[in-house]
Parts: structure tokens; C-alpha cells; sequence
């Protein structure tokens, strides 16, 4: 929405942190909280892999992590830092030898994991190939992969267990004056994570990587992660997102940005507003925004459209939007720009116009910030 002041009853204070840099994109700090996903083609398969990285970007992904659990996808890597329009991520786990190919190969941040990357001495080694390639790092911990020695102290998977191990690792980061990090404490159980992040971020200023781990399908996790990552992040926590789903990793990125966008903490493309619709409507509303979605995706210009079934809610949803339209009569509503009653139109040919009306609005503010920026 471009034309409504931010009302002070909608502001988040995010937590302070430090800000790191992850290739190109700062994390932390005053940054925008970023958005990102993982491929999963095979490593190795280079032009798979690169597609699914463009694919992503295209969608608005930030940063990108590849898994990389043998030499040869540590090879291919290489490669696809080249090829890849956003930053690469480096996902280790087991062998860190891996992670020393990954930095050596180009990645821009290595993600690993203190349950099973080894001891001191190998993260040793880990940090001086990050800083001899200016590499940041994730600490990635996962409840279902902490320390054997948590697992006895604490008799399970819990909240108090997982920052203790991330504590540690930051502990044997900053031992190796090594400062270029942030961290995650995932779980697939929403309280566990949420309580998890709490916890953490009491108690280190470091950048907060968020995300419920295997949270399943896109349906069931695309809830499961809106209700834990949100509650999160409207209370400041958080610096960096990833959506896990089993589905298209494009489709991660999508349900980051509306989770993002529903708490107005980032603004890209075209945020529908539409009713569920009923026996009022005087379109069909369903059909008309699943359409509307799929030819409006290419707009990246942050805007508001509503598409309202009838006068009931219409009218006032449209006064808080961009451009909107009303079913109010028989084969015929109405449309609104900028919150004001502009024109009636026919809903035979609602969906084109509506559509050449937010192409046209997206031009005009795109010209309008190419102009200021300018200045």
C-alpha cells in the first residue's frame, strides 16, 4: 500500500544485532530481513541446479544454500557461484572437509551443523578456510541432530539443549577470533522452536537465521511456519528466513514474502486483498484472484489490490488499497484508485483491465523511485 500512513500500532522494534555480510547482502543490523531457500536438484547436475537458483531469485529469494555432501558436488559448486544471481550458501554436514572445498570453491557463507561437523579442532580449520576466503558462517542447529553429550544431560530434544550447543559453537567461533556469524535454532515442533529463539535471543547479539525445520507439505507447513516464524518475527526476532516446505523451492520464497509482507517487514509485488466470498458476490471471486495471481507474479513493485465480491466490505477495503474492485450489481462493479470511486466496469472484461491498471500503476512507481533516486 503507497498512499496510507504507517500507523505507530503496526511497528515492530526488532531486536538489536550485529550485521554481517553474507556475499553481497548484509544480514543483521538495520538490514532488510532476507528471505531464502535451498535447492534440491543433485549438486552435481550443474545446469539443474543453477535453474532452480534463477528460478528462486526470480521470486525474490536473496541467498540460496546447495547442499554439498561429497567432493564432487564441492566441484560443481564452484560453477554455480559463477553461474548464480544471488549468494550461495554452502550446506555442510559430516565431513568438513567439505566446507573448506565450499569456501575454496566460492561460497559466500557455509552452514554448519555442531552435532556433527566435529571437534575444536576441525572447526579450526573450518574458520581459517571462511576468513582466508571472506566467507561468513551459519551455526545450524537442529534439534534432531544435537551433541550425544545434550542429548544425556538434558534426556531429550529442548530448548535449554539447543541454544547450549549454540552457545558453544559461538563460543569456539569467537575462541578463533572469528566474528562473521549467525545462527539457527530449527525444530519441527513449533513451541520448541519458538522457545528455542527466544532463548536466543536474550542472550547473543548475533544475527538470528529463522525457520521450523521439515515442516511438511506446502499446505501443512506453510501454517506450521507462518504461526512460528510470525509470532517470532512480530516480536522482533529475527533476521533472515527460510520457509521450509516439501514443495518447489520457488514456492518457499513465495510464503516467506507473504509472511513477510503480512507483518509489513518487507513489501514485494502485488498484495491481494480478496474476500472468501458468498451467495452476494456478484463475481466469481475464487476463479478472479487465482487468475489475477498467476498474471500479475511479475510485478516486483510493492502495491495493494482488492478484490471484494460485493458492497459489504468492498468499499472500505478498497479505500486502504492501490486499486481496487467491488462487485455491486448485475454483470458490472466498480473500480477504485487510490481509495477513491474512479470508474464502473463490466466484469466480462474485469480481469485484463485490472491487470493493464496495475501494470500501468507499477510503471508510475517505478518511474517515480528511478526519478528520486536520481536526484
Amino acid at each position: 500500500m503507497t498512499h496510507n500512513p504507517i500507523r505507530p500500532w503496526r511497528n515492530i522494534d526488532r531486536r538489536a544485532s550485529r550485521r554481517i555480510m553474507v556475499g553481497r547482502v548484509p544480514v543483521g543490523g538495520d538490514a532488510p530481513i532476507s528471505v531464502q531457500t535451498m535447492t534440491n536438484t543433485d549438486t552435481t547436475d550443474v545446469a539443474a541446479t543453477v535453474a532452480q537458483v534463477r528460478a528462486a531469485a526470480d521470486a525474490g529469494a536473496d541467498i540460496v544454500r546447495v547442499s554439498t555432501p561429497d567432493e564432487d558436488s564441492t566441484r560443481a559448486l564452484a560453477e554455480i557461484v559463477r553461474q548464480s544471481p544471488v549468494p550461495i550458501v554452502a550446506d555442510i554436514h559430516f565431513h568438513y572437509k567439505r566446507a573448506i572445498e565450499a569456501a575454496e570453491a566460492g561460497a559466500a557463507c557455509l552452514r554448519i551443523n555442531p552435532g556433527n561437523i566435529g571437534d575444536s579442532r576441525r572447526v579450526a580449520e573450518v574458520v581459517k578456510a571462511a576468513r582466508d576466503h571472506g566467507c561468513s558462517i551459519r551455526i545450524g542447529v537442529n534439534a534432531g541432530s544435537l551433541e550425544r553429550h545434550l542429548l544425556e544431560k538434558y534426556g531429550e530434544p529442548c530448548p535449554d539443549a539447543m541454544v547450549e550447543s549454540g552457545l558453544d559453537h559461538i563460543k569456539l567461533l569467537q575462541d578463533n577470533d572469528f566474528h562473521e556469524f549467525k545462527i539457527s535454532v530449527k525444530a519441527s515442533d513449533v513451541f520448541m522452536a519458538a522457545a528455542a529463539y527466544q532463548q536466543l535471543a536474550s542472550v547473543t547479539d548475533a544475527p538470528i537465521h529463522l525457520g521450523i525445520t521439515e515442516a511438511g507439505g506446502l499446505m501443512t507447513g506453510t501454517v506450521k511456519s507462518a504461526v512460528g516464524l510470525g509470532s517470532l518475527l512480530w516480536f522482533g526476532i529475527g533476521d533472515t528466513i527460510r520457509v521450509s516446505l516439501s514443495a518447489d523451492p520457488v514456492q518457499e520464497v513465495k510464503v516467506g514474502y507473504e509472511i513477510l509482507k503480512s507483518l509489513g517487514l518487507r513489501h514485494r509485488g502485488v498484495n491481494i486483498i480478496s474476500c472468501p466470498s458468498c451467495a452476494r458476490q456478484g463475481f466469481d471471486v475464487i476463479k478472479t484472484v487465482e487468475v489475477l495471481e498467476q498474471r500479475l507474479g511479475h510485478i516486483k513493485t510493492p502495491m495493494s489490490l482488492s478484490i471484494i465480491g460485493c458492497v459489504v466490505n468492498g468499499p472500505g477495503e478498497a479505500l486502504m488499497t492501490d486499486i481496487g474492485f467491488t462487485g455491486g450489481g448485475k454483470d458490472a462493479g466498480m473500480v477504485y484508485l487510490a481509495g477513491k470511486q474512479h470508474h464502473k466496469l463490466g466484469t466480462a472484461g474485469m480481469i485484463d483491465h485490472i491487470v493493464e491498471l496495475v501494470e500501468k500503476k507499477a510503471a508510475e512507481l517505478e518511474a517515480a523511485a528511478a526519478a528520486k533516486a536520481a536526484e
